[in-house]
């Protein structure tokens, strides 16, 4: 991976290494495993793995599995498996927030002997009435004056298993007053007599995750706990958790904005929703925005970081166009993919002046962007197949592609004219018989004139049956957070996001293909063999940008 432009978080580390060298950059990537990862979590992989290497230092993943509800073993192998495909290993190991349960315990502990935290019989719905508003201050529960001998017997009993879910929470003891509601007497552990993936039935009290967090992040010496932007409210409760426990090196919480981008989802509830409810094909589908969907689909690492760089580092929000990570790929596909042939909607075409038996090989570019990729022999027949769209009977104003009575380049070989067209009984074109001009070869004709169009075509004894999955936006609003209170994200699916084109015609070779292979289809798109679906290719994206690029 190419390193990143010099940016505000690391304009902040600059300042303080210049205050005290000694500073040992450690960052980390602190993902939940209730989902799988998606673009929106590459900005925060790219921004903690490229700053941890710029400045020789190293890179945690931790998994945050504090949630025992909504977690799962498949999530946590996904998320490695994706966190290595990008090129962004932990250098500095895998950890699991569950793993310090015992000292967020212990700590809770100190808390309440401390005096700074007590158990609240609250419901959660009396705690949302007693927390107040942005512009009232709370009220104090009735249990906040607890002694510390009876806060520490009823946590106690917390952890033994006496008292059922949501019937007792702990509750740091900062201000109900506070102008940061996240300030006012925060929960910080709560009931939940759940199984959990890693400790089984060990607990049935879970630390919130703005309490295990810094704990967590200070125990590994993590030094820079980079975040999105929507946790800089949260940022004095980490630093009252910190400094309440007393850590000697104590890390520091710094935000940036978070990525959006047009016409998809980033919500992995949401997510979660369409995979479960069959609306996809399963969380690495690749119309969704999620990292194993993107490759499934053909994106690579390098396309996916180069889009999150160029979509820019920042604490401002914004919203992304797609079409700007559509750009990445089609600018590395245009010089990297090998170019192939592939014809959505065969129709045949026989050469009448043809030999029937005969066979000639035409040498086509591999890549016209790359000499050194060579040629291939591409095999001409008497009968081939074009393109329907190539064809029209009664055609539009300068279309120049074949036409009755019309001549058209084969693209790398003859000239053909367009003499009949043979239909079946419903009318449907079957067949176009035409005439070569055998002297015109793959060059000009000789008497000098001028042919306008070029098409593709493959031998029908040579061609090979595919299917081909066309993928389109997911969404067909721009921006799936501006969604009218009436309306849900269903109403806004993208009732065209997938066309299944079966019975399309390749060149032979491609059947060899292996899955995550990526061609081009001479003038159509990128195409990767698919992975889970045999025998047939994903269109990446189009040659060029059919949607106009729209201003966030």
């Amino acid at each position: 991976m190419e390193e990143i432009a010099n940016n505000f978080i690391h304009d902040i580390i600059d300042a303080d290494r210049l205050e005290h060298p000694e500073i040992k950059v450690h960052t980390r990537f602190p993902p939940e495993p209730n989902g799988y990862l998606h673009i929106g979590s590459a900005k925060a992989i790219l921004i903690n793995y490229e700053t941890a290497k710029k400045y020789g230092g190293l890179f945690n993943l931790r998994y945050d599995d504090t949630n025992p509800s909504k977690e799962d073993v498949e999530y946590v192998e996904s998320i490695y498996r994706d966190l290595c495909w990008l090129g962004a290993e932990p250098s500095g190991g895998i950890f699991y927030g569950s793993d310090y349960f015992d000292k967020c315990y212990e700590y809770a502990e100190k808390l309440i002997l401390d005096g700074k935290a007590y158990v609240c019989d609250l419901s959660a719905e009396e705690m949302k009435e007693y927390r107040g508003t942005l512009t009232e201050p709370g009220r104090e529960s009735p249990y906040r004056n607890r002694s510390v001998e009876e806060n520490l017997d009823l946590f106690r009993r917390m952890k033994a298993g006496e008292f059922p879910d949501g019937s007792r929470t702990l509750r740091a003891k900062i201000d109900m007053a506070s102008p940061n509601i996240n300030m006012r007497d925060p929960a910080i552990y709560r009931i939940v007599h759940v199984s959990h993936h890693r400790q089984g039935n060990k607990w049935c009290i879970y630390p919130l995750y703005d309490y295990a967090h810094p704990i967590q992040d200070a125990l590994e010496g993590i030094t820079y706990s980079l975040c999105s932007l929507e946790f800089e409210n949260h940022r004095p409760l980490y630093e009252w958790v910190i400094d309440n426990i007393g850590f000697e090196m104590p890390p520091k919480q710094r935000e940036f904005a978070r990525l959006n981008v047009t016409n998809t989802v980033m919500s992995k509830r949401y997510l979660r929703y369409l995979v479960e409810n069959d609306m996809v094909d399963g969380w690495d589908d690749p119309r969704l925005p999620t990292i194993c969907g993107l490759r499934r689909r053909g994106y690579t690492p390098s396309s996916i970081f180069n889009f999150v760089r160029s979509a820019g580092i920042s604490k401002a929000n914004s919203l992304v166009d797609i079409s700007m990570l559509e750009h990445s790929i089609r600018e590395e596909l245009n010089t990297e993919a090998p170019r192939r042939i592939a014809i959505q909607h065969p129709i045949k075409v026989v050469v009448t002046n043809y030999p029937e038996d005969k066979v000639e090989y035409f040498n086509l570019p591999n890549n016209p962007q790359n000499p050194e990729a060579g040629t291939r022999p591409l095999p001409f027949t008497r009968e081939l197949y074009i393109d329907a769209s190539d064809f029209a009977e009664v055609p539009p104003p300068k279309f120049f592609r074949m036409k009755p009575e019309g001549e058209v380049r084969l693209m790398g070989a003859y000239i053909v004219r367009c003499n009949e067209i043979v239909k079946d009984a419903e009318g449907n074109v079957t067949e176009i018989r035409c005439t070569a001009d055998l002297e015109s070869g793959n060059g000009n004709p000789v008497d000098g004139r001028k042919i306008k169009g070029t098409i593709h075509w493959l031998s029908t004894k040579e061609a090979q049956e595919t299917t081909l999955m066309l993928y389109d936006r997911l969404f067909t609003i721009e921006n799936v957070n501006a969604i009218p209170e009436d309306k849900t994200y269903n109403d806004y699916l993208n009732p065209e996001s997938l066309t299944v084109v079966k019975g399309a015609m390749i060149e032979k070779e491609l059947a060899d293909a292996k899955e995550g292979d990526k061609f081009q289809f001479v003038r159509d798109g990128y195409y990767c063999k698919d992975s889970k679906h045999e025998n047939t290719f994903n269109r990446i994206v189009g040659l060029k940008d059919s949607f106009p690029a729209k201003k966030a």
